[in-house]
């Protein structure tokens, strides 16, 4: 029986039923395989990446040159078309009549006709040509052999050899044939080559006129950067937003879509150019792609803005040059000019430049302000900076308050009559009283007799949404915060809207990301000048500008957190803003908190000294509803008047500025409202016992619990 011989692995056990003699062998285990090296791993990777990335890119430049020679026969094709028929002219024609210009569709037509005659002349003459060319070749071969002859002639005689007579002509014949033998030599060669040499001249077409997708060009190309805004850059940018009508209408004129067009002129950092959309296209079909618009201009979305000029159905497209928005501006001349001094009535506060690169001035003139925006976009820095340079006029005075409190504003501490700074509700307090001062001070201008001229108070306050959310109410239980007919600091801020202007009392506030809880409709629409940084949505610019001016273009929620910092939108008649826009883009100057404290110090240098109370001063402390319970006294009922009348009399400096809005603004929601009797308004004494009696068991109810 033959051995069997069976190799065995470490730890395996030898086969069990086997009657063939077996020879036992141990072999080793097979050694794992080695682990590959990291970097091994990582070139093989960066290898087939590689490999990738050169197949895209291969990919690229043949589907690139082929469409460069495919579109540049289409182009010489088109351009050929176009020279041998009308087609140019009647693309013209169409477009003016899209455009609504019958003139010019007249003036296109004439030249058609013009060119249609030239066309038949030249048809016409080619029908008789044939004949002609075949009498000129006759005439001409007839004259030249006789000139030939005669030469010969000539010869002859000069040689005193007959056979010269005919060398002239030999010659002639020679030279025939040898340019014959050329063109049989050269034909070949120029059949076999010529194809390439019109493929190449097609290609060259199209290379020039970068004919093909955007994909297929080379990086530099399809980056677009720098790349100059022409008509027809202009034209296939509208073409290609999507919009139908527009792409039907583009279609209809060909290449004359550059009759939408305005002159493309340069304004600043970028160029500007009006754009008269064709029947059936709305401007705001076009606003509301901007971001498309900008990509097919080889623009980012901010380096586009549309606005809407007079002229109906009409866009005005302001396109920066690609990267100039994110370079600086440079300085203030607040701090460039340590010379520079402000006019409120007649000046204009230096605050930046316009997107066209042209300085940006303010004027403050009897103007309310609201400056909004999300928060760290530059809100305090665009705020204050104004305030500097109105600080440049002596007779300006400042109560401010400001409710971060972080120290924006505290350069001012010698300048501002009143400064508050901090968060707190108890800051908001001293805030809101700060304003209703300054209530009392508009009253008492209003009073004063006419033709009397005040100096400039601008009430600032800077956080503004926090006050308008404090929850602290007073000891009559008014809040401070809130947009009610009861809010304090709401109402004395809507006071001064509505009758500080014409005595020079001024209300200045910032405030962050605006809603309706945080910035009230009646207050933002009380400021004259508007102006919003950076914004999140939409309903927040309308609420920051208004529909008009979001209608008319306005996009703050289209500018870039953090990367647009300082930029603002703004809709005032104290700036200029250019005809038939509703509002303008500036990117303020900044001046940081050093620069400011030295512009500080010059305004300083030009008073004659002001303490600045950083608290508000409280006199005598009243309770309203008890002081006019006690002027009512026993009688059942007094006139309003009467009430007024005597609470001046009780104490003039509490109560000599009351009018029945104070009275009913006290009494509302106490139960002892002024209602009438016999036609006339009047406080009842029963009314205000019960309100007094239920104010002070809710007092005790609260003091036991």
């Amino acid at each position: 029986m033959p051995e069997k011989v069976v190799h065995l692995h470490k730890n395996t056990e030898p086969p069990a039923d086997d009657t063939a003699p077996t020879v036992l062998t141990v072999v080793p285990d097979p050694a794992p395989p080695k682990p590959v090296p990291l970097w091994v791993r990582s070139g093989r990777a960066v290898q087939r990446a590689a490999r990738h990335e050169r197949t895209k890119t291969t990919v690229r430049a043949v589907a690139r040159h082929g469409l460069y020679t495919f579109n540049g026969g289409r182009i010489v094709a088109r351009r050929t078309w176009d020279g041998k028929t009308g087609a140019r002219y009647e693309r013209m024609i169409r477009a003016a009549e899209a455009a609504g210009n019958n003139e010019l569709a007249e003036e296109w037509e004439e030249r058609l006709q013009r060119f249609r005659d030239a066309r038949h002349r030249r048809r016409m003459d080619l029908l008789h040509s044939p004949v002609e060319v075949a009498k000129g070749v006759a005439v001409g071969t007839g004259m030249g052999i006789g000139t030939l002859v005669a030469l010969g002639v000539v010869m002859a005689i000069n040689n005193s050899d007959v056979k010269d007579v005919i060398t002239p002509l030999a010659a002639t014949i020679d030279f025939i044939g040898l340019l014959i033998r050329i063109v049989q030599v050269v034909w070949g060669p120029a059949l076999t080559i010529g194809p390439f040499l019109a493929l190449l001249a097609l290609w060259a077409v199209g290379s020039k006129q970068q004919a093909a997708p955007q994909w297929a060009l080379p990086a530099n190309v399809r980056s677009g950067e720098g790349e100059p805004i022409t008509p027809s850059i202009v034209v296939k940018a509208l073409r290609d937003l999507g919009i139908p009508a527009m792409r039907n209408a583009i279609k209809e004129m060909g290449d004359a879509g550059a009759s939408m067009l305005g002159p493309i002129t340069i304004a600043g950092c970028g160029v500007e150019v009006d754009v008269t959309l064709p029947s059936g296209v709305s401007t705001n079909e076009v606003q509301s792609k901007r971001r498309k618009l900008a990509e097919n201009l080889t623009r980012h979305e901010h380096e586009v803005f549309i606005t809407i000029p007079q002229a109906a159905r009409t866009v005005r497209l302001w396109v920066a040059d690609s990267g100039a928005l994110d370079e600086p501006i440079g300085p203030s001349p607040l701090v460039t000019d340590d010379t520079m001094t402000a006019d409120y009535v007649k000046g204009r506060a230096p605050w930046g430049q316009d997107l066209r690169g042209d300085a940006a001035a303010l004027s403050l003139y009897q103007r309310h302000l609201l400056i909004t925006g999300l928060s760290n976009q530059g809100k305090t820095v665009a705020l204050r900076s104004l305030a500097l340079w109105l600080s440049l006029d002596k007779s300006v005075q400042f109560l401010m308050g400001d409710l971060k409190g972080v120290g924006d504003w505290a350069m001012f501490d010698g300048l501002a009559t009143t400064l508050i700074q901090g968060p707190t509700d108890e800051h908001v307090i001293q805030v809101t009283e700060m304003v209703e001062g300054a209530v009392d001070e508009m009253n008492r201008r209003i009073q004063a007799p006419p033709g009397t001229v005040f100096p400039p108070l601008i009430v600032l306050v800077d956080e503004a949404q926090v006050a308008f959310m404090c929850p602290a109410k007073d000891e009559d239980k008014r809040p401070y915060g809130g947009a009610k007919a009861n809010s304090r600091y709401f109402m004395a801020v809507r006071k001064i809207h509505n009758q500080g202007r014409a005595v020079n009392v001024l209300m200045w506030q910032g405030t962050q990301d605006p809603t309706n809880e945080n910035l009230p409709k009646l207050v933002r629409e009380g400021a004259h000048t508007r102006a919003s940084l950076a914004l999140g949505t939409e309903s927040q610019a309308r609420m920051a500008l208004g529909d008009k001016a979001v209608d008319g273009g306005a996009a703050p929620n289209l500018l870039r957190p953090g990367l647009d910092r300082g930029t603002l939108v703004v809709a005032s008649d104290g700036i200029t803003i250019p005809a038939g826009q509703s509002s303008i883009t500036v990117r303020t100057h900044f001046i940081d908190d050093d620069d400011a404290e030295t512009i500080t110090d010059r305004a300083k240098a030009l008073r004659d000294g002001v303490t600045t109370l950083h608290a508000i001063e409280r006199g005598e402390h009243r309770d309203p509803l008890a002081d006019i319970a006690s002027v009512v006294g026993d009688a059942s009922r007094v006139l309003t008047q009467d009430i007024l009348k005597r609470l001046a009399a009780l104490n003039a400096d509490a109560y000599g500025g009351w009018s029945f809005i104070d009275l009913k603004r006290v009494l509302d929601g106490t139960g002892a409202e002024p209602y009438k009797s016999d036609g006339r308004m009047v406080v009842g004494r029963d009314r205000l016992a019960r309100s007094l009696a239920n104010r002070d068991d809710e007092g005790s109810a609260s003091a036991d619990g």
